[in-house]
């Protein structure tokens, strides 16, 4: 196994967090900017205001997309494991 094996490994992990996290993380985004300008316009400055929209429909975005984020996590991990053979030269 060489450098450029592993430096592949862990930049398609890397590649592979970054897929998965921005759908909730690009929701979290959205719903706090438009709960920010709410407050804004009507001079509410509730802390929970924020945080619990941004809690509550992150989770239900990791609901709807689960079956896709751990389709993506196994075809990585059986990629990993069928060419298990090739990295252990």
């Amino acid at each position: 196994m060489s450098i450029n094996d592993v430096d592949m490994i862990i930049q398609d992990a890397l590649m592979l967090v970054i897929r998965l996290s921005a759908p909730p993380l690009l929701v979290s985004l959205v719903v706090g900017l438009a709960i920010s300008i709410f407050q804004t316009v009507t001079s509410i400055q509730e802390a929970t205001l924020t945080s619990i929209p941004k809690i509550i429909l992150s989770f239900v975005t990791i609901i709807l997309l689960g079956n896709w984020m751990g389709t993506t996590i196994m075809d990585y991990i059986n990629n990993l494991w069928s060419n298990f053979s090739l990295y252990i030269r």
